[in-house]
């Protein structure tokens, strides 16, 4: 097995890994982000993400872990895992420590001083997991969320949005 950093090449597959996590998730249709939007996020001018592929020679990408920079206010930089995946067939087989380690030493890497995610409450193999490797899973705080739909709901002060667009 080898763990790389992912490439605009590896993006098709990155993609249905990431609806197979949503259908794992019970969200398929949450999923909207297309493979022209990764392009662009990814590997355009300005990258906002990056992610690392579990690679077998014979089976291709069986994982991924997927992350962007954050900056805490009380801590400085930190790192965001956004999904770490594993094929249901390759799952328990130690991939999904590899691509963690992967994110750890990217974090150490870049100099973060945090490393945060998310995990579903009901999800308990990566309850299992994340608890295994000695992670503080917090059950203080709360997730806050405004979908698209919302954002552009939401009224803003006048003032702030022109502002804002300058």
């Amino acid at each position: 097995m080898i763990i790389r950093r992912g490439t605009e090449a590896d993006l098709p597959r990155v993609h249905e890994l990431i609806v197979e996590l949503a259908i794992y998730e019970r969200a398929p249709e949450e999923v909207t982000n297309t493979l022209d939007d990764m392009r662009r996020d990814g590997f355009g001018p300005q990258p906002i993400f990056g992610f690392f592929v579990a690679e077998s020679p014979e089976q291709g990408i069986l994982g991924i872990a997927l992350y962007y920079t954050a900056y805490s206010t009380w801590k400085g930089r930190m790192l965001y895992l956004e999904d770490l995946v594993v094929t249901e067939a390759a799952r328990g087989t130690g991939l999904g420590k590899l691509l963690f380690d992967a994110v750890v030493a990217e974090a150490r890497r870049t100099g973060a001083h945090r490393l945060r995610w998310q995990v579903l409450e009901w999800n308990e193999p990566a309850i299992g997991f994340y608890k295994k490797i000695g992670a503080n899973l917090d059950p203080e705080w709360h997730n806050g969320t405004l979908t698209a739909a919302e954002l552009a709901a939401y009224a803003c002060h006048p003032d702030v949005e022109a502002a804002v667009r300058g």
